[in-house]
């Protein structure tokens, strides 16, 4: 069989696997978000942290859920790594130094995952499976939180109230995350990933010398650490790693496990608002970018561009020989496009331009299908962004879903779609103009600058990934990346939330003959064309200046 049809069957089998999920997945979250009950242990734990679940909550009081709870999850991770060196089950390393522990802790606590450090070196047990495992969890039902209160603010009229913020992040938590993680993780093992708290031990000779592995509880963290779309690996070759994903068959799980609730979203979505449809209209815009980046990047990365090319078959440079091209670009492609940022290859080694794909993954806003949560209401203010563009064309009042976008709404979607290229090109270009942070840099020229660009690319958007070539543990990378992570996750929440207020206080518009019907195949495609002119224009200047310019060259 040859490698690129292999690699068209694993796209196939992933198709039919998300497709039998869809549909139950999508069903079961509506009814979770949706149910008047709390499960026993759901009550334990309001009366553990004061919350009243049944409150309903406007925008403002949501959004003080929302930076509250991040803000102490910060300091908690925070202080366990400073902690670490006093704690029991550290295995003999020390305190991490203040810079990467608040780089570390504003990342896991903001579903970025960005990692400055070897994670086998210098995280015990406890930090491991007490801190960072369990901010992969609720960093996670923070997004679908965020994107649930937006759903109800088109579904709900003449009320400010999205819900409960607390309810929302125990039910996200409990019922979805918890339980697919379990059997995630039971997967996981049976295709030989390890679980256990094995400290550091000898694993034989290697280039004349020992070398020492530790163990942990691997399969546990690397389920939600993809389920949740989190990115942050046990090890530092992340799911390169062979305790991670020793396989093609783990490989293809683990990416199933990326992608398969924002997909599912969208049904939820859909549900919610009471027109499947229009769920249907978002999976396919959501569909056709993830399908023509993941053709894109393995027509890059088998494109026979030289002899050594040739011999290799395909770009083979930073990908594991059990994954392949194939395996690899597929991953590449899943973990730019969510915010999940794990890596089962090295995208400093990419093509050029197949680089520049994963960049641009990340620069649309991760919204195809993006994070979980953050890619739905990502994707959904583009698409009141696609329908402000429709109503300018015919020169009437754009609606969605029954509610008019007038100049509030398409304020704050614009100071959505703003806030994060802004992060990201001032840090670039600042990072470039300083002498210092371009020490950091491993080549020069194209490849060095686009070291750079990913970097904060990958911080701003919450995706968590590196390009492997930059030095980033140093302390402005550290900090100023610790900086972009925090603010592009929780200034765009702002916006959302905001949004999703000012959209449940209307009361519904009927839908008339000039209405724009959003369920249909032509608002699809027009939602799918804004996303790419706007991302386009946003970012082109940038891109030409790195991984174009380098591909060119090639």
């Amino acid at each position: 069989m040859s490698p690129v049809l292999a690699g068209v069957l694993q796209v196939l089998a992933l198709v039919f696997a998300l497709g039998l999920a869809y549909r139950p997945l999508g069903d079961y979250m509506a009814g979770v978000y949706s149910s008047p009950t709390h499960l026993r242990v759901e009550k334990w734990i309001y009366k553990a942290i004061g919350a009243n679940p049944n409150t309903q909550m406007r925008w403002p009081a949501y959004l003080r859920g929302v930076l509250a709870f991040s803000a102490v999850s910060v300091l908690f991770l925070y202080l366990l790594q400073r902690l670490q060196g006093s704690l029991p089950g550290s295995l003999g390393f020390s305190s991490i130094d203040p810079d990467q522990a608040f780089n570390t802790a504003a990342s896991f606590a903001a579903n970025t995952n960005w990692q400055s450090y070897y994670g086998e070196q210098a995280m015990g047990h406890v930090v491991q499976t007490g801190g960072l495992a369990v901010q992969n969890f609720v960093s996670a039902a923070v997004g679908i939180a965020v994107a649930v209160a937006l759903v109800r603010g088109f579904a709900r009229s003449r009320t400010g109230e999205l819900g409960n913020f607390w309810s929302d992040l125990v039910r996200g938590t409990v019922r979805i995350l918890i339980p697919i993680s379990v059997i995630g993780a039971l997967v996981l093992v049976a295709t030989g990933v390890i679980q256990n708290f094995s400290g550091i031990h000898e694993v034989g000779q290697f280039m004349g010398g020992t070398q020492e592995w530790n163990g942990g509880a691997v399969a546990s963290q690397e389920a939600i650490k993809e389920l949740g779309t989190n990115g942050g690996g046990y090890f530092n070759a992340n799911s390169a790693h062979p305790f991670e994903n020793p396989n093609g068959l783990s490989n293809l799980f683990e990416i199933f496990l990326i992608l398969v609730i924002p997909f599912a979203l969208t049904r939820t979505f859909g549900r919610m608002v009471g027109s499947l449809k229009q769920g249907y209209a978002i999976l396919a815009a959501m569909g056709v970018i993830w399908l023509g980046f993941t053709a894109l990047m393995m027509w890059t990365e088998f494109a026979h561009r030289g002899p050594a090319f040739d011999i290799a078959g395909g770009a083979t440079e930073g990908k594991e020989t059990r994954f392949g091209i194939a395996g690899s670009s597929i991953f590449a492609v899943a973990t730019t496009l969510t915010s999940t940022g794990a890596v089962n290859s090295f995208h400093s080694s990419f093509t050029g331009f197949g680089g520049g794909i994963t960049m641009l993954g990340m620069q649309l806003g991760e919204i195809a299908p993006g994070g979980t949560g953050s890619g739905l209401y990502g994707i959904l203010i583009m698409a009141i962004i696609a329908v402000f563009i429709a109503g300018l064309m015919v020169g009437r009042t754009p609606e969605y879903l029954g509610k008019k976008i007038g100049t509030r709404e398409i304020k704050l979607a614009a100071c959505y779609i703003l806030i994060t290229p802004a992060l990201v090109l001032c840090f670039t270009g600042a990072a470039m103009a300083l002498p210092t942070p371009a020490n950091s840099m491993t080549n020069t020229g194209a490849h060095g600058f686009s070291e750079i660009l990913y970097a904060y690319t990958s911080g701003a958007n919450n995706n968590g990934s590196a390009f492997a070539g930059l030095n980033a543990d140093t302390q402005w990378f550290n900090t100023t990346i610790g900086l972009a992570i925090l603010l592009g996750r929780f200034l765009p929440i702002v916006f959302v939330l905001a949004l999703a207020g000012s959209l449940a206080e209307q009361k519904p518009v009927p839908a008339t003959a000039g209405t724009l019907g959003t369920h249909k195949p032509l608002f699809s495609g027009l939602l799918v064309g804004t996303i790419l002119i706007i991302t386009g224009l946003t970012y082109f200047p940038a891109l030409a200046l790195g991984p174009l310019a380098e591909g060119l060259a090639s």
